[in-house]
């Protein structure tokens, strides 16, 4: 029997039409999932990643240990040369997922009396990541440059001298809102007051820059970043992720990084994977970058026709947020777009603030203009009824 505490706390989540239960498949048209170029649906690719593996003589279900000790296989050479070729960084490597990237990084990365100053909206893996360190962490006010830079001008200028570091954290598409902070002034800032800069590229790679490079490169920032963290299980269809460092980083992370050195690594069949989809990001790049980049367009027009600007948060991204307060109400709007055939996830509290529900609309490359005009025309419906 589950303790009272716990139970509790089930109820209220119950109560509060909050209660998390995990999806079903379906066959609706999708405004929902992260498969922004529609990789990890293409037969294709998939295809090619079983070529690649039959080609290296790879038939080989599991990487048999951490990467320290069996699980370093050939694979991951090639993928990492790769991504930091594509990525312009000096070296690249390979975890299991992004939420255990940001973990890895953040719990071993800032220092005692280090300072981390990190975007009040960012994700829970590099909140908990910094919660796992031992600096001290100060919140700043989301997309707010003001608000950073008086927090290192407080906490920079008096520790000039000390071996004090800070850390600067943001994304460079914020996952819930879909938007954007000024990466250029929040660089000149880091550079200013030798602030480190580390920006989680999750929902930009595959959508910005060329060839779907990310923010950070579309910018020229490369050199002006501490770190990059980049994931492969949004638009690039597959799983894992990557830090972007140069080496000296890199090697710290590999011998002070938990999560890194203590859990199996990836199989050849998911590195296989991930070096199929950046083939293809540099071979197919007008059929699916540009593609979404147009329906991203289209999108936009389409909310300001029908006068629908005053709900969504701006953003050029492939995410689109529609905030419809209270869970019920946001929620039965969800339920509604899904009798009609469109897969349009509610976004409730405590995933975002109480009074911020929203319903969250993922732009794809495979999504036609029609399908997005029509959800946008219910949706317009159902917010005015």
């Amino acid at each position: 029997m589950l303790p009272k505490k716990l139970q509790h706390k089930l109820d209220t989540r119950k109560q509060e039409n909050a209660f998390r239960q995990l999806g079903q498949p379906n066959t609706l048209t999708d405004f929902a999932s992260n498969d922004y170029l529609g990789f990890s649906q293409s037969k294709e690719l998939f295809d090619k990643t079983h070529a690649i593996l039959k080609n290296c003589n790879k038939a080989q279900n599991g990487a048999t240990g951490s990467r320290l000790l069996s699980g370093n296989h050939s694979l991951f050479q090639i993928v990492e040369q790769q991504i930091s070729a594509f990525h312009n960084s000096e070296t690249a490597l390979v975890f299991n997922s992004g939420y255990d990237a940001n973990l890895g990084v953040f719990s071993c990365v800032p220092q005692r009396h280090d300072i981390v100053l990190y975007d009040e909206y960012c994700h829970a893996s590099i909140r908990d990541g910094i919660n796992m360190s031992n600096a001290k962490a100060f919140k700043f006010k989301h997309n707010d440059v003001t608000a950073i830079e008086q927090l290192m001008l407080r906490h920079a200028l008096p520790n000039a001298a000390s071996n004090q570091n800070i850390y600067v954290v943001t994304e460079s598409v914020f996952s819930m809102d879909g938007d954007s902070p000024d990466l250029k002034t929040l660089a000149q800032l880091c550079k200013k007051y030798k602030a480190n800069l580390i920006i989680d590229e999750a929902h930009a790679i595959g959508v910005f820059g060329d060839h779907g490079c990310g923010k950070v490169q579309e910018l020229n920032l490369e050199s002006a970043v501490f770190a990059r963290i980049i994931t492969f299980g949004k638009a690039l269809g597959c799983h894992g992720a990557a830090l972007l460092s140069h080496n000296d980083l890199r090697d710290y992370i590999i011998n002070f990084s938990r999560p890194f050195i203590y859990t199996t690594a990836l199989p050849p069949h998911s590195l296989a994977s991930v070096k199929v989809a950046y083939d293809e990001l540099l071979n197919q790049m007008k059929q699916n970058v540009s593609k979404l980049r147009q329906n991203i367009t289209v999108f936009c027009s389409e909310i300001e026709r029908l006068q629908l600007q005053s709900l969504f948060i701006t953003s050029d991204s492939a995410i689109h947020c529609c905030t419809i307060s209270g869970n019920d109400k946001v929620k039965t709007i969800s339920e509604a777009l899904k009798h009609k055939g469109f897969d349009v996830k509610a976004i409730l509290s405590p995933t975002v603030p109480k009074g911020k529900e929203r319903l969250r609309f993922c732009v794809h490359s495979y999504n036609s203009p029609d399908d997005i005009t029509k959800v946008l025309e219910l949706l317009a419906t159902f917010v005015r009824v």
